[in-house]
């Protein structure tokens, strides 16, 4: 296969989005559309990409290099179509000889496999290859005209298709690769004598074959090419992908008791004989061992699980949570950027934030780590084998020593040194029969009053 090279339209404003966000921005299973469609195309290996924007659109940019550091950009300054947006990125690419990937950045579904198909269809023979698919209703969609012999010979759009061409069921997804030896001559003869005015990127077909160059047709599933408009066509994305990464799941071995309410992020990492009970979500940057057990309504992202490892029901894991081997995070304990070793225990009701947990140390519930004064945010440090008892406040920066207890309802302020005992419990104060004298006091009180 020839270089390739990509250019991808996103100069999209979302104005049916509702959104202030570049439309791309958007984010599906924890990813913007913008991100799937480049981590998509990492398959066929680029060796340059260009994405198209609209003025004013620097968050884009800056979404393009988290997957492609060396992306270049080009804005579409005035939005005349999209062969005039593709026209944006001549530049950046005038120079490359290969094979030049056209995609849109807010169609998020497209495989890997596709676009390595499209690009293998162009060959010196071949110069352009189109990417269509079957549409259950192709209305609004263009129509890719064959001639006898079923060789695609234009692409008609749907506002300028006759009643005949209506008829035809193969629409066009707008994905084109063709040879850059022909794409930015055929570029310039592109018209805009068509209902909207716009310069279709859609007549290179047509251009291609009067000038003798056969065009190649890929297909694809109409899902697959499904863009995004609305709110409504992103929440179906979501659907899908949510589908799709449910059976990955399974199939690489975890058990999802009740899939559909389980809710997955593009990078999530699962090992095999993970348990995952009923209304789990995972953000990004989530990565789970092997053999693990989330149990059921817990939120985690950010986070690495170890192997044995056991989260919930009711848990957070916040960014920066890394849980070691068999530790347990129970049903109502948040971890935020802290360490929790293997063997470590927080069962229930505790904040631990900008923390390091030993091995085998047992966290109390009603346990917090203060970690933050308003300003800065501090480490708690608590060492192997500690036993830490309920209700207790650990006032970061604090160290606690191997092996030492801490009583129920103590405040930590200062280190506690290895295999001692700290606590900071005011003395108990029992006055016997106090309470009866009380409530006596009391009713007679409200006695006299009536």
């Amino acid at each position: 296969m020839n270089e390739s090279a990509l250019i991808v339209l996103a100069a999209g404003k979302g104005t049916r989005m509702k959104s202030a966000l570049p439309k791309v921005m958007n984010r599906a299973a924890g990813r913007s559309l913008l991100g799937h469609v480049l981590t998509a195309s990492a398959r066929v290996a680029p060796v340059k990409a260009v994405v198209v924007t609209g003025p004013g659109m620097a968050e884009v940019e800056g979404e393009a290099r988290r997957f492609v550091p060396a992306a270049q950009f080009a804005v579409q300054t005035e939005r005349n179509g999209t062969a005039h947006a593709v026209l944006m990125a001549r530049p950046a690419l005038e120079s490359f000889k290969g094979t030049i990937i056209i995609l849109y950045g807010d169609v998020p579904l497209i495989r890997p496999e596709t676009i390595a198909a499209i690009a293998e269809a162009v060959t010196p023979a071949t110069p352009m290859a189109i990417l269509g698919f079957r549409a259950a209703d192709p209305k609004g969609y263009g129509r890719l005209i064959q001639n006898g012999t079923g060789q695609v010979i234009a692409i008609r759009e749907g506002l300028d298709a006759n009643l005949v061409e209506r008829t035809i069921s193969i629409c066009n997804s707008g994905v084109i690769a063709v040879s850059s030896a022909i794409l930015w001559p055929l570029l310039a003869k592109v018209g805009n004598d068509n209902a909207k005015g716009e310069y279709y990127l859609t007549d290179l077909v047509e251009l291609a074959v009067w000038a003798g160059h056969p065009v190649a047709l890929t297909e694809c599933p109409e899902s697959e090419v499904m863009g995004v408009n609305n709110r409504a066509q992103l929440a179906e994305v979501e659907r899908l992908l949510q589908q799709d990464y449910r059976k990955s799941a399974m199939d690489g071995g975890a058990t999802l008791i009740a899939p559909e309410t389980v809710f997955f992020s593009a990078d999530t990492k699962i090992g095999s004989d993970v348990v995952i009970e009923p209304h789990v979500y995972f953000g990004p940057g989530v990565e789970i061992g092997y053999n693990v057990n989330i149990l059921a309504f817990s939120h985690i992202e950010g986070a690495r699980i170890g192997d044995g490892a056991r989260i919930g029901p009711f848990a957070r894991l916040r960014p920066g949570a890394n849980i070691g081997v068999d530790a347990h995070i129970g049903n109502f304990v948040e971890i935020k950027n802290a360490k929790i070793e293997p063997g470590a225990k927080a069962n229930h009701l505790s904040y631990i934030g900008d923390a390091r947990i030993c091995a085998k140390s047992n966290i109390g519930d009603g346990t917090i780590t203060c970690n933050y004064h308003g300003f800065e945010k501090h480490l708690t440090d608590i060492g192997a084998d500690v036993f830490v008892g309920s209700n207790t406040a650990l006032v970061a920066p604090v160290k606690v020593g191997d092996g030492a207890n801490i009583g129920a309802g103590s405040v930590i302020t200062k280190d506690v040194p290895p295999h001692s005992l700290a606590l900071t419990r005011g003395p108990l104060d029992v006055r016997e029969g106090w309470a009866a004298k009380y409530r006596e006091i009391k009713k007679a009180r409200k006695k006299s009053k009536v």
